[in-house]
């Protein structure tokens, strides 16, 4: 056994997984084989659901059969909706999110079981839940109350609605192209935590819990709130420039920037930028997609940083009307379908997560009486 360290695990291999793959040298991903350009440009984010958690993609009928079972698989139980409704906004909503998916997996009727078909249950009834529980922590209580109604809409349309009220087709294909954009990383910090707890043979909701309490810190999901805060701030100064130096002078950290394997740049950045851009031209403000790219360019030319995904889907949720405060919750409603697919493939193969530390304190100390300590 090697005494090396690896602060952060980085560049270890932890495991082995047919999922996703992220090309640090070439900057590509692929979700079980398929390029992301691909699929943001050519799937639904049904499909990419359904890639990610069965293995590959759906033919028509797999796809309708999906597709109803998603719509029929959206109930939340009302109690849960009131709760949502109640707790104080100020309350971080991603604490308040974790807490939801905990109370779902003890009324799940899968709960206790970790077969791969009651796992795929699971995945789906939680896919399908996320809408209702984010229009519930954004106050929308007339939109959560109509949740729980199939509809013959698409995941991302009917998420949209929800939340913001936009069905015109640029939106939603904006916000659909998110979801599948954010779906899935390989072993990111959230989803390594979830694999853990499923190591363990937790079930599936404690696992997602995990994932969401890691995504919950601004290194992970929470920089597009941190990015848009950022955007903010350039707006009531006037000056990238002058904001950007006054950072750099203070050596504070430009969020929404670097990648701890995709050091070269981010392939879905370029794919999200689009969105930014047709969006701002739809609604006349332009300025985020102007202040984001003048940022973009001071951040390559002066420092060589590139932009990951949360730098320019910062700006696109916020020209859908979405609430700030559910920026990192909207990549749960993504994500949780990768966090699924990891956990079901965990548990198919399982083996339990038990790394060991190289201990640096103290050693031989020899043990005081009470009386005795100083």
């Amino acid at each position: 056994m090697t005494n090396q360290v690896y602060s952060g695990l980085e560049g270890v291999l932890a495991g082995e997984s047919a999922i996703c793959d992220v090309n640090h040298t070439g900057g590509g991903l692929e979700y079980r084989g398929y390029a992301i350009q691909d699929l943001a440009e050519k799937a639904s984010f049904e499909e990419v659901a359904f890639l990610l958690l069965v293995g590959v993609l759906p033919n028509q009928s797999h796809l309708a059969g999906f597709q109803e079972t998603l719509m029929h698989s959206r109930h939340v139980p009302e109690h849960l909706l009131d709760f949502l409704r109640n707790v104080p906004t100020d309350i971080n909503r991603m604490d308040v999110l974790r807490s939801a998916v905990s109370i779902l997996g003890m009324e799940d009727p899968d709960t206790a079981k970790n077969d791969h078909d009651a796992n795929l249950r699971k995945a789906v009834r939680l896919t399908a839940q996320m809408p209702a529980l984010l229009a519930a922590l954004g106050g929308e209580q007339e939109a959560a109350a109509q949740a729980e109604a199939p509809a013959s809409e698409s995941h991302a349309a009917y998420l949209l609605r929800l939340l913001s009220g936009k069905t015109d087709d640029l939106s939603v294909h904006a916000l659909e192209t998110a979801l599948i954009l954010y779906a899935e990383h390989e072993f990111n910090a959230s989803t390594f935590a979830a694999r853990v707890t499923a190591s363990s043979l937790s079930d599936m909701h404690s696992a997602v819990v995990s994932g969401i309490g890691t995504l919950k810190g601004p290194l992970h999901g929470g920089a597009n709130e941190a990015v848009m805060d950022m955007l903010f701030e350039v707006d009531r100064m006037g000056d990238v420039e002058k904001y950007l130096s006054e950072k750099f002078a203070k050596k504070e950290r430009i969020m929404g920037f670097g990648h701890r394997v995709l050091k070269k740049g981010d392939p879905r950045s370029e794919i999200i930028q689009q969105y930014s851009k047709a969006l701002g031209e739809q609604t006349g403000e332009t300025k985020w997609y102007d202040y984001a790219t003048t940022i973009e360019k001071i951040m390559r030319e002066e420092k060589g940083f590139y932009p990951n995904l949360d730098f320019y889907s910062a700006s696109v949720f916020y020209l859908l009307n979405l609430p700030v405060p559910l920026y990192t919750p909207l990549f749960v409603c993504s994500r949780v379908t990768g966090w699924a697919a990891h956990v079901i493939e965990q548990h198919d193969q399982n083996r339990l997560i038990r790394p060991r530390c190289k201990y640096i304190g103290k050693k031989g100390l020899s043990f005081l009486s009470l009386q005795e300590r100083p």
